[in-house]
């Protein structure tokens, strides 16, 4: 099939267009290879996917209608995978206007042009941010999330809005998808597991965060990539719930649904640590800090949803994760 994927050289994005690509798809992928972090590995992950015969990469800010209407009028593609975002929940305290920029005008140029060349599917990542401070575990996708910290969150959360009356307004299937602390190989180098590895490897402490009383439900990168893989089939209708399950998000006005993508296994940031360390075979220093604005001390995806739609959850324990990560890493950076 024809399919177009934004952020093919961000984390998520690039593992998602090469399995794609490995399925025998042709993948047009867009990305802005903004400086956020490391555009040389942007670089590399892009080349990477140059390397199979039907991947084109453009350059291209979604905030740039003009040259994303040409992009999407010469691919005409069937389904669409919308990943790029500005991430990070952290600099959103920093630069909140690329957020702005990024993830609500682009996202709203993208439902522009799905509305103009509908595909047969649209997916759009958001994230388990937008639950903000819930403390009602598991965090499901019928709850309400209308109480976000960051203004990262907040921008996931406007999107989700504006898919849903996309998909109310002119009949367009969307599944929209929150990630659960994704990881694994080719990470982004903000990220927990990419900084606790550099830092080690380096000899320098680390920061641990709410003096380590944190809890993750961790989701390595190829158990969401199958998961997407798997939600392209199940498109979205207008017939309202379709499982048996209470946490089924189906707009019962638009062929429309959330769901998240997580184990639903969350583990405690000190026991992360301790597998990192054990991994490398190197203690760590460990500089205790207090809580950083806009952040959560716990995260635990309702799964059964996701379950009942595709028949499949993500397994992989923390410990296979964080090797194949270091596994990366080491060869990557050559140390």
């Amino acid at each position: 099939m024809r399919c177009l994927v934004t952020g093919t050289a961000g984390f998520i994005g690039f593992h998602l267009a090469k399995r794609l690509l490995e399925q025998g798809h042709e993948v047009t992928g867009v990305d802005g290879m903004t400086p956020y972090y490391d555009v040389k590995l942007k670089e590399n992950r892009h080349a990477l996917l140059k390397k199979h015969n039907g991947f084109s990469a453009h350059l291209c800010m979604l905030e740039d209608a003009s040259k994303l209407q040409t992009i999407f009028e010469r691919s005409n593609p069937e389904l669409v995978f919308h990943l790029a975002a500005q991430a990070g929940v952290r600099y959103s305290l920093e630069n909140p206007s690329a957020y702005i920029d990024s993830n609500v005008v682009g996202s709203f140029n993208i439902l522009e042009m799905c509305h103009k060349l509908r595909p047969q599917h649209l997916l759009i990542a958001s994230t388990s941010s937008v639950y903000g401070a819930s403390v009602d575990f598991p965090l499901a996708e019928t709850d309400r999330a209308d109480h976000p910290l960051t203004v990262y969150a907040a921008t996931k959360k406007s999107v989700e809005a504006l898919a849903h009356s996309y998909a109310h307004l002119w009949d367009m299937p969307i599944t929209v998808f929150r990630f659960f602390s994704a990881y694994g190989p080719w990470g982004r180098p903000d990220m927990a597991l990419f900084k606790f590895v550099q830092n080690i490897l380096g000899g320098r402490p680390i920061d641990v965060y709410n003096h380590g009383n944190m809890e993750r439900d961790f989701t390595y990168v190829d158990d969401l990539v199958e998961a997407i893989v798997r939600l392209t089939a199940r498109v979205p209708t207008r017939a309202g719930d379709v499982t048996e399950v209470e946490t089924d998000s189906s707009s019962p006005n638009a062929p429309y649904r959330v769901v998240n993508i997580g184990g639903g296994n969350p583990v405690s940031l000190l026991r992360f640590i301790d597998e990192i360390e054990q991994t490398l075979g190197i203690k760590s220093e460990r500089n205790y800090m207090g809580m950083q604005p806009g952040d959560v001390p716990r995260t635990e995806a309702s799964t059964e949803f996701l379950k009942a739609l595709i028949g499949y959850l993500p397994q992989t324990p923390t410990a296979v994760g964080v090797r194949e990560f270091v596994l990366w890493y080491r060869e990557y950076y050559r140390v």
